[in-house]
């Protein structure tokens, strides 16, 4: 890859060109839990290289504007959220959830002088136990997200978000990249509750140890597979769905939930990473749910009162060389989620892809840098990119055995479609 090629991709604040693209979707912005009520606390969020504040208003309203004040620019974090405005604490001018200024006390009503200021805004909705902003034209809005983890019953599901110090991409292609489990996770998956494999899985898995990476095209991004041999002219198929511009979807083993992520850019050298356990057909249980909470599977164990990790690149993870050297994990990083972050940000900020040496096993990573700068190119020359219908969204990852005459795309499980409720078609 050139290094041009590299700046396009990872760059992502405003008037860059994969900026634009991310500006056309619906992305996450915050759990809902994090604005918990009316009047709750603002919240600072840093996305797409924007200083933002979101905060709940008296009526529920939620707000999602610029972080500071256009008077002085103090931060209004400090913010009085109260009687359905965020009213800065420095000189007393206030703010609704649209960022249009309602009240500066120093200037007299009658001069509509707070007409006049409005503060960035953009659209904030909850839907799935996330808060969602829009953050492109307001006229190419797209309909609500439709994924099918943001559909089904709370019950059914469970979100956590950290944040990762590296760039979104070098993440997002560290989830994409299902070779890497081979090593990275061995000796760590048979122990987790969440990503145990089934004896049958197990079995498949093993009786052919060189799948081949068949990546192909999807209507919102890819389908990024792998086919291993089965007995009786068949394959064992395992197939994640990658989604524009940051969303995955990858198969259960069975009797688990399905798994997915989102890697959102805070800026260019972080993004945040939300980890999704869902279930289409039934609650998840109070032993998934406690596994969940304590760091299991593809979730992380979080430093109170923040979204950074315990384990961390400030205290190299944690990594125990005596239990690498003992078997008892491959890499000396315990936990999954931790060991992804610590590989992916050893990398730097942003990787230098310039530098890489690419074999067959990286043929989705590949594919998933092309249909992002196609879609970049797409955008500059005002055509929409793929995936902002809801039709592209509504897909499920899936493992199964097929003939070996049965055309991929064919599989049911390719394409889902999901009613509001979550109950599958």
């Amino acid at each position: 890859m050139r290094p041009e090629q590299n700046q396009r991709l990872t760059q992502t604040g405003p008037g860059t060109p994969m900026g634009e693209v991310f500006r056309r979707y619906w992305i996450p912005a915050l759990l809902a839990t994090e604005l918990p009520e009316p009047d709750c606390a603002p919240v600072r969020v840093k996305l797409l290289s924007e200083r933002l504040i979101a905060f709940r208003t008296t009526a529920g309203e939620l707000g999602l504007m610029d972080e500071f004040c256009a008077h002085r620019g103090v931060s209004l974090w400090f913010g009085r959220n109260e009687e359905n405005g965020l009213r800065c604490p420095y000189h007393g001018w206030k703010y609704a959830s649209t960022g249009q200024c309602v009240e500066v006390p120093s200037e007299p009503v009658e001069s509509g002088y707070c007409g006049t200021i409005k503060l960035t805004s953009y659209p904030l909705v909850e839907r799935g136990g996330i808060l969602w902003t829009y953050m492109g034209p307001p006229e190419l809005q797209p309909e609500l997200p439709m994924y099918e983890w943001a559909t089904v019953p709370d019950s059914h599901r469970h979100i956590s978000k950290r944040q990762q110090d590296c760039n979104y991409l070098q993440a997002m292609e560290g989830g994409l990249d299902s070779f890497h489990s081979t090593f990275l996770h061995r000796m760590s998956v048979g122990d987790d509750p969440l990503l145990k494999r089934d004896a049958r899985s197990a079995a498949l898995l093993k009786a052919d140890a060189h799948p081949e990476f068949v990546p192909l095209e999807s209507p919102g991004g890819l389908y990024i597979a792998t086919r291993r041999n089965a007995d009786d002219d068949q394959y064992y198929w395992r197939v994640t769905q990658w989604m524009m511009p940051c969303f995955n979807l990858f198969p259960p083993y069975e009797g688990n939930p399905y798994g997915g992520h989102a890697w959102v850019p805070i800026d260019d050298e972080h993004a945040t990473t939300y980890s999704i356990d869902y279930h289409p057909d039934r609650a998840l249980t109070e032993a998934e749910i406690a596994a969940m909470e304590a760091g299991k599977g593809i979730h992380s164990l979080l430093i109170p009162g923040t979204f950074r990790p315990v384990a961390n690149i400030d205290n190299d993870y944690l990594i125990d060389r005596v239990a690498q050297k003992e078997r008892r994990t491959f890499c000396g990083v315990m936990g999954v989620a931790e060991q992804d972050a610590a590989v992916q940000e050893s990398m730097g900020a942003i990787s230098d892809r310039s530098r890489e040496n690419l074999v067959g096993t990286d043929n989705g990573i590949i594919m998933t840098r092309q249909r992002l700068l196609r879609a970049a190119s797409a955008v500059e020359a005002g055509l929409p990119p793929p995936g902002i219908d809801a039709a592209a969204q509504r897909v499920r990852a899936f493992a199964a055995v097929l003939p070996q005459s049965a055309a991929l795309q064919s599989a049911p499980e390719m394409q889902v479609q999901t009613s509001a409720s979550g109950v599958s078609e």
